[in-house]
Formats: C-alpha cells, sequence, structure tokens
C-alpha cells in the first residue's frame, strides 16, 4: 500500500508560499507558508498534519484493540500536540503528547491502560516518529 501527498513552492523561505495536495483530494491546493508554519498566519503546515495524523493513527489502533478484546468502544477522542523546538540552529520536532478521552463501557482500567500502551508503542506512525511521545488518558464510565 501506497499513499501520496504533494507540496509546491513559489519563492523564498520567509516571502514564499506553497500548497499542499493529498491524493484523496481531502487537501487541495492547501495553502501553507512560513507565517502559517512558525507564526499564526491562515493555512496549514506540516506538523500540524503529522499532529493530526499521530492522532487518528493512534485512535483507530486503539479502537481495533480494543474491538479485538470485546471492549468496542463507545467513543474515542484523541488530540496530539507536537513540539518543535531550535536544536544546534536546526528545527526539530521533539516530543508529541496524545492526549485521549475514551468511553469504552465495562473495560476495566487495567486492561485500558495495556491497550492504549500498545495502541501507542505500535500504531505505524508511532512506530515511525523519533520524537518522544507520552500519552495521558481518562476512561470515562
Amino acid at each position: 500500500m501506497k499513499r501520496t501527498g504533494s507540496a509546491i513552492w513559489t519563492g523564498d523561505l520567509q516571502t514564499g508560499k506553497g500548497e499542499l495536495t493529498s491524493a484523496s483530494g481531502v487537501l487541495s491546493n492547501t495553502p501553507y507558508s512560513f507565517t502559517s508554519r512558525f507564526e499564526n498566519g491562515k493555512g496549514t503546515n506540516p506538523e500540524e498534519l503529522i499532529a493530526a495524523a499521530h492522532a487518528g493513527c493512534f485512535t483507530m489502533a486503539l479502537s481495533a484493540r480494543l474491538s479485538k478484546t470485546g471492549y468496542p468502544p463507545e467513543k474515542l477522542s484523541t488530540q496530539a500536540t507536537l513540539t518543535m523546538e531550535q536544536i544546534s540552529g536546526n528545527w526539530t520536532i521533539t516530543a508529541i503528547h496524545l492526549e485521549l478521552n475514551a468511553k469504552v463501557p465495562k473495560v476495566d482500567k487495567s486492561k485500558f491502560d495495556e491497550l492504549v500502551a500498545d495502541a501507542k508503542a505500535n500504531c505505524p506512525v508511532s512506530r515511525l516518529l523519533k520524537a518522544e511521545i507520552t500519552l495521558s488518558s481518562n476512561l470515562e464510565k
């Protein structure tokens, strides 16, 4: 299985602009720029797309694990917060924190925590990323 995305950039780093497109069409000439990446300008940026991809991947992986063990979730909601810092003059993604809220009937906390940890460690995006990935979760009853 392969997935594709593309980027077009015109101009220099600070005043230039670009567009991101995904094969599915979800992103279609979506604008991104220096200001959307390093300030608060309009448009997206690679880091928020990585955060969204990680949140989506982890949440699907957890849903699969819960369902497979007989605890289909009512609702899973994950926010991923990506941290990017300058290290030795280079912007570096240093961490991602996943914040999970889950409503899963009948699962006990210890089984839930085991399945959450497994999904965090083994979803494809987690395995790709080299940054420290932390997680906090809340199980609603």
